[in-house]
């Protein structure tokens, strides 16, 4: 790995590079072969996945049209489904845990720019922070979370919320910026 890459890695600040651009393009060209694959070819985007993500855990599913940054840094666990047009800029892991259902749109986003330093915002520094998305957490429609984010187990995030803090387990979370508005019950087990 390249100076950038080693800090992009690490959490560091960095800059993007040729490699960086290289490793983007190369997930992209995957994901064209995911994304234009006949709806019937389960196999292929199966494969595409297998191949390009970090993990893709038993019974996972991700619908097309999906979007991501390296692919290297998501894993998605065990019957969690990931509906279209939702785009993971994994620039930090990015893990969805088991039975995590992500809604039509989301962004999962861990890329964070200089805010108060101008003149390194204009050089194009910046650095990324991960996302955990707890068991059987549900993200509706179009919620955005940002960078560092965890959202706990058991979970819901409604629709259009933006999520710049952590989510306890067991909450309901509203909003932009999203608020926990009441509690889920306990996970007894049972299905």
């Amino acid at each position: 790995m390249g100076e950038q890459a080693d800090r992009l890695a690490r959490g560091d600040w960095y800059l993007d590079d040729a490699e960086l651009q290289r490793r983007r393009r190369d997930c992209w060209i995957e994901l064209d072969c995911f994304n234009t694959a006949p709806a019937e070819d389960d196999a292929t985007r199966a494969r595409v996945l297998s191949g390009l993500l970090r993990f893709v855990g038993e019974g996972a599913s991700v619908v097309p049209r999906f979007q991501c940054s390296y692919g290297s840094n998501i894993s998605i666990g065990r019957h969690a489904f990931v509906n279209g047009n939702s785009f993971f800029m994994d620039d930090a892991p990015i893990t969805v845990a088991d039975h995590a259902r992500i809604g039509p749109g989301v962004q999962l986003m861990t890329a964070l720019h200089p805010v108060d330093e101008h003149q390194r915002r204009r050089e194009g520094w910046e650095r990324a922070a991960p996302i955990t998305i707890g068991a059987n957490v549900w993200l509706g429609a179009a919620v955005t979370v940002c960078p560092g984010v965890t959202i706990g187990r058991n979970s819901v995030v409604g629709a259009g919320s933006v999520v710049l803090n952590d989510i306890p387990d067991h909450a309901v979370a509203v909003g932009s910026p999203a608020k926990v508005i009441r509690a889920t019950p306990p996970d007894d087990g049972c299905r």
